[in-house]
């Protein structure tokens, strides 16, 4: 999806690494948006997402995998990243909030929150994938 050779491609990955906070656009089976915060992990493909997993958006997704994402810091509108994709449910006990790119990520928020390391992969145990179709 991203050209790293174009230096706009350059600079959003390098806003996928490091921002922390992502908003995800669903749709719910009524068709009405659904719009949440969420962390994520960008892994030059795709974007890996913790969920509780019975929450909207994972309801949401059974019903339609289309998704958008847009980074939460836009430097006050002057640079904001949208991304469009499909999203699948994996079910895959090596992906979870313990992988060590999430952990160093987020791992002093999982602490501040009060969920540390295997309590979080607990509670967050719905890894949900996207796969990037376009940047907006």
């Amino acid at each position: 999806m991203l050209d790293l050779s174009q230096p706009r491609h350059q600079h959003i990955a390098e806003r996928l690494r490091a921002n922390v906070i992502a908003w995800l656009g669903s749709v719910r089976p009524d068709g009405r948006p659904h719009l949440v915060a969420v962390w994520f992990l960008w892994n030059d493909e795709h974007i890996l997402i913790f969920s509780k997993p019975n929450n909207q958006k994972v309801r949401n997704l059974r019903q339609n995998p289309n998704v958008t994402l847009a980074l939460d810091d836009t430097n006050e509108g002057d640079d904001p990243i949208v991304i469009e994709g499909s999203a699948e449910l994996v079910d895959d006990p090596d992906i979870s909030t313990n992988l060590a790119a999430y952990l160093a990520k987020y791992g002093e928020a999982m602490k501040e929150i009060g969920l540390p390391g295997a309590e979080m992969a607990k509670v967050y145990s719905q890894a949900i994938r996207i796969t990037p179709s376009r940047v907006i």
